[in-house]
């Protein structure tokens, strides 16, 4: 059963038949029960993972295994400790029986046939069935350094014997990480405009499995290959992550085992669930990286269940979504794009004026500002309230909640968990200063933490080292005094300072490799390590670009483009990569890249490779602008000119107010 068709909601209508309601009810009851349990089979299976034959007080697999067969939803299935601790007794017992059988086997075989040819590959007598590119179990968190309390492997498993070996398959980390929301859909009924009713249905959002295409069988169990397997990951060569990163927001009673309830109207009903099912995993990419399931489980899914501005800001981007990768016109649409960011703002507003809530205000302002960069085309020409003008909400929250305080009380602490929100804002901030050409809000703060070396969550965040994202912060002071008029010499003083500082953030030479292991699993500390050396080389060239009378003819300028193209080549790119995390680099770069440079040929391959992703959210308006940049100074060259327009003036003139980042 797809994700899409379990949020479909069913709208009580009133009964004629008063006589007859209990006993309709009844059969009602009991065919939605026979329903379910044909979609479903026990819950026991549907915890393997295995299909389900579904027969008559205990299923075939159940019986056969021993296992306790459960039709009827048990308490264990709405707690994940208690299902992870399920799914270790169940594999337990399995495991029990299966040796008990070889072992029954090993003893006939002794006394009625030779010796074995086949000695090294017994294993697959024990095989509950698996595929090569394996799916995930159902209490995994699909982390690189996650404790699986695996069995000691059996003998079985010796030196001697090659270990088994798995299809590469490359996966964006936690998109197949399971989990599953309830929504609360409300319907209404009026008879001549007078209301008269008010129903509520719920359904289960489920990602616990997709259902397999037709013709192929579903993906079976073999655990203790996978135990061996995940003992021997390569992954696990890195060093393993700190995944207590950040200070998330509460939300309330919400917590890990607490299964989310989404409240909805019946007419955005399917908004959510296109948000759930093709925009969510967007919009972390990086911390999903790091942190798989963190976004969604700590992030995402407590604030649409909690904050009601928060779930229309996601609702109205999710209809974006929808308009421009579905092909969707008509006022229906558009209709849902505005209805829903009037919610948001209406809420946001109501908050502001009361003065209340104001982390949960700041939470849904943020998603206000930087979901859209997930999302939408250029020319899409829907009105919205500029990110700027958001921001300038975000900068008073900040401050009545003292985040920046926050932030800079940790300096020096070896385990500070930077607040979450303060991180998201810090990004903006720093990113979006360079889009307007101004000091960043929080300019001062991001300087003590330079100086005192301080972490603040933005590498774990959004893949570059915090000391770079600083540099780039002072670079945008520089580049606000410059526009001031400051005087061309102090400016040259700052900027050989600076670009000082940046070569001393320099890695060991041969830093940058790969960010994918050999089975197409991403590395986290090698893809920060990638991003942040590409940021790097893009805060050079804005560093650059601040030179009075700056040329991008230049080699030095020329030869830096280059070097962050070749940088380019260690960034997992498609769909499913991470050209879309950095679109700043590649607009800084782009700019003052010439015809012929590597760069041109580097960003057309990799767009290719992106696809029809490649036209949304703010990459696809970070190659707009590039184009108009480059038809203007292309032009200019080939007629020996060589001031170039710059990107900022572009967009003033096509009345572009975009934050690419």
């Amino acid at each position: 059963m797809s994700p899409s068709s379990a949020l479909t909601s069913s709208v009580k209508q009133p009964s004629t038949m008063v006589g007859t309601t209990t006993a309709a009810n009844a059969a009602k009851q009991a065919a939605s029960k026979m329903h379910r349990r044909s979609r479903t089979g026990c819950f026991t299976c549907r915890l393997r993972r295995k299909k389900c034959d579904e027969g008559k007080n205990s299923c075939r697999a159940c019986k056969h295994l021993g296992l306790k067969c459960e039709y009827k939803r048990p308490v264990w299935w709405s707690n994940s400790e208690q299902r992870k601790n399920q799914k270790e007794v169940i594999k337990n017992i399995i495991k029990r029986t299966k040796l008990n059988e070889k072992t029954a086997q090993g003893v006939a075989m002794s006394t009625n046939t030779p010796p074995s040819l086949c000695h090294s590959m017994q294993t697959a007598d024990y095989s509950d069935g698996i595929a090569c590119t394996r799916a995930q179990s159902v209490d995994s968190q699909n982390s690189l350094d996650y404790n699986f309390n695996t069995v000691t492997p059996p003998d079985y498993y010796n030196a001697a014997m090659p270990p088994p070996m798995f299809a590469p398959v490359y996966q964006h980390p936690g998109q197949f990480a399971p989990y599953e929301i309830d929504i609360k859909t409300e319907s209404q009924m009026f008879i001549n405009d007078i209301p008269t009713r008010r129903d509520s249905t719920f359904s289960t959002f489920s990602h616990y499995q997709t259902p397999p295409a037709v013709g192929q069988g579903y993906p079976t169990d073999n655990w203790i290959q996978q135990d061996y397997f995940e003992s021997h990951r390569e992954a696990f060569t890195e060093e393993p992550l700190d995944f207590n990163s950040f200070d998330f927001p509460t939300h309330g009673a919400f917590s890990p085992s607490h299964q989310p309830m989404v409240q909805v109207d019946e007419c955005d009903q399917h908004l959510l669930t296109h948000f759930v099912d093709n925009v969510m995993h967007m919009v972390y990419p990086v911390l999903e990286a790091n942190q798989p399931g963190s976004a969604r489980d700590k992030v995402i899914l407590p604030a649409l269940e909690s904050n009601k501005a928060y779930l229309h800001a996601c609702l109205s981007v999710s209809a974006l979504h929808m308009k421009t990768t579905q092909g969707l016109q008509g006022e229906q649409i558009d209709n849902d794009i505005y209805r829903n960011r009037f919610a948001a703002v209406q809420q946001l507003t109501d908050s502001l004026m009361s003065d209340c809530d104001h982390a949960a205000t700041l939470e849904a302002t943020l998603g206000m500002i930087f979901f859209p960069c997930s999302v939408g085309r250029f020319d899409d020409a829907l009105v919205d309230i500029p990110w700027h003008q958001h921001f300038q909400a975000v900068q008073s929250l900040v401050h009545k909640l003292e985040l920046p305080n926050q932030l800079v009380g940790m300096n020096g602490q070896q385990q500070a968990q930077p607040p979450f929100n303060m991180t998201l804002a810090s990004w903006i901030d720093i990113l979006g200063a360079t889009m307007k050409g101004r000091t960043p809000s929080f300019a001062d703060t991001y300087r003590e933490k330079l100086i005192a070396d301080a972490p603040s969550g933005l590498a774990e965040l959004m893949g570059c080292e915090d000391r770079i994202m600083y540099l780039i912060s002072e670079i945008a002071c520089l580049d606000a005094l410059k526009q001031e008029g400051m005087d061309d010499v102090q400016l040259c003083q700052h900027i050989q300072l600076l670009g000082e500082q940046i070569s001393l953030t320099e890695p060991p030479v041969g830093s940058n490799n790969s960010a994918l292991s050999s089975t197409g699993e991403v590395l986290p500390r090698q893809l920060r390590r990638n991003m942040t050396a590409v940021y790097r080389l893009a805060a050079r060239i804005y560093l650059c670009s601040l030179v009075p009378d700056f040329d991008r003819t230049q080699p030095i300028n020329a030869n830096l483009v280059s070097a962050l193209s070749k940088a380019m080549d260690y960034i997992p790119a498609g769909p499913e990569g991470f050209d879309r995390s950095l679109v700043w680099p590649l607009l800084v770069a782009g700019t003052v890249s010439l015809p012929n440079s590597s760069f041109r040929k580097m960003f057309s391959e990799r767009t290719a490779r992106l696809g029809d992703a490649s036209n949304s959210g703010s990459f696809g308006r970070m190659k707009a602008l590039l184009d108009e940049v480059w038809a203007v100074n292309d032009y200019n060259l080939s007629k020996g000119i060589k001031q170039s327009v710059h990107w900022r003036d572009t967009m003033l003139q096509k009345g572009w107010d975009f934050l690419l980042i």
